[in-house]
């Protein structure tokens, strides 16, 4: 059977407003059409200038079968490489993160530039052209502390993104601030069971007992259902606008990508247990207001963020395979802020890390269900999951016009 024409019929047949067919979340060769259309075709989120603040620094990521590393060379350019010696394809860097004057593959020590250029292979002959044997660039871009890569020959144009995320961004200066703290779940389920439980807080009263304390429940907390009706938010982006906060709800015409800046309850500040702040240091200098809630990023497939005035957490989406996904969280704080002085790592990181787990723990639980063949296409909540319809619309959308515009068809093995 022809996988594409398989997922095109479903996906032309799924009933709007319900669930995707269960070879979505489970299926094999599904899952490596969705790496094959989107995750190696589209911009993902990837990492923070933050971390690689000086020449040589590095840290490295796995999108699928790509092995990639993000350094900055001596020009302070910041650059995505793929991960593979051009002499016989080891990884050139293995560690999570580190700093190096170059770049050396530990297997016959080829000896490469910051840049990717070949600077020593050792015996090589004589008619060896090192100039052909470069590590090979991968399309790389940034914007407001965000760096995002694109693993296709000819990547989409990533203007419309920073042309519209840019203004919101510029004020709270993330490529001046540090990672205070990191952590990676994996969680059981496909990676779009993962941004389905993202884009609702259906599921928060009952799960979320820490998170509710501050984020509000209320459906058009997601900013596509409502939220410019509600008197509510409205008044809080005419706050932050005439403060000079960009604010107001924004979504590009396809759906992948959106921002706006949401009120937390009772005018907390933070993700804190109290709601009080998490950080003593202003994230950024150029935001002093207070009770300017939490500005909402979503960029499909890879990142979901929240941004408030002492600190920043930013979410990466790495799928790993059909039914296992990679979420890593990062708390950004300013970077002159100092632990135990500033900030406690505990407080800064307890809802989030309390929060993320139960919603592994929910993905997991749905993809357990799913698996099982009595599933069937269940109707979502028109009152509570608008934000999860929008992902599923731009997903199905998405991937059929990616299927039908590509050629060769990838077919199921016996």
């Amino acid at each position: 059977m022809d996988i594409k024409g398989d997922m095109l019929r479903k996906l032309k047949g799924r009933r709007d407003g319900y669930s995707l067919d269960r070879a979505f979340y489970i299926d094999p060769d599904y899952y490596r059409q969705d790496l094959e259309s989107i995750w190696y075709k589209d911009w993902l989120f990837i990492g923070h200038d933050c971390e690689v603040p000086r020449a040589g620094n590095y840290f490295t990521a796995q999108v699928g079968d790509y092995p990639v590393v993000i350094v900055r060379d001596r020009q302070g350019t910041i650059r995505a490489l793929h991960n593979s010696c051009r002499h016989r394809g080891s990884r050139v860097c293995s560690q999570h993160k580190g700093s190096s004057a170059k770049l050396v593959c530990p297997y016959h020590q080829w000896t490469y530039e910051l840049d990717g250029t070949l600077l020593f292979a050792r015996q090589m002959g004589e008619d060896f052209d090192k100039a052909a044997h470069s590590l090979k660039p991968i399309h790389c871009e940034t914007v407001g502390g965000y760096i995002f890569i694109n693993l296709s020959e000819q990547p989409m144009d990533f203007a419309p993104f920073r042309d519209m995320v840019a203004p919101y961004l510029a004020p709270h200066r993330l490529g001046e601030t540090k990672v205070a703290f990191e952590s990676t779940i994996i969680e059981k389920g496909n990676w779009k069971l993962v941004w389905e439980n993202n884009r609702e807080c259906y599921h928060c009263a009952a799960n979320h007992p820490e998170l509710c304390r501050t984020y509000p429940e209320a459906p058009t907390a997601t900013g596509v259902q409502g939220a410019k009706d509600d008197p509510v938010i409205a008044a809080h982006w005419a706050k932050c606008e005439a403060a000079g906060l960009p604010s107001e709800f924004r979504m590009s015409a396809t759906g992948q990508f959106r921002s706006a800046r949401m009120p937390l309850i009772d005018d907390a500040e933070s993700y804190t247990m109290s709601g009080a702040r998490a950080v003593r240091r202003q994230l950024s200098a150029d935001v002093s207001q207070k009770h300017i809630g939490t500005l909402l990023l979503f960029h499909y497939p890879s990142t979901w963020n929240h941004v408030l005035a002492d600190h920043a957490i930013t979410f990466r989406v790495l799928p790993l395979g059909p039914e296992l996904t990679q979420v890593t969280t990062k708390w950004l704080v300013n970077k002159d802020a100092v632990e135990g002085v500033d900030y406690n790592i505990e407080e800064l990181t307890h809802v989030w890390t309390e929060t993320n787990d139960q919603d592994r723990q929910i993905v997991e639980e749905n993809a357990f269900g799913i698996r099982s063949p009595a599933y069937q296409p269940g109707p979502y909540s028109p009152d509570h999951e608008g934000g999860v319809m929008q992902f599923v619309e731009w997903y199905c959308k998405f991937m059929e016009q990616r299927l039908q515009g590509e050629a060769a068809p990838l077919f199921r093995v016996a």
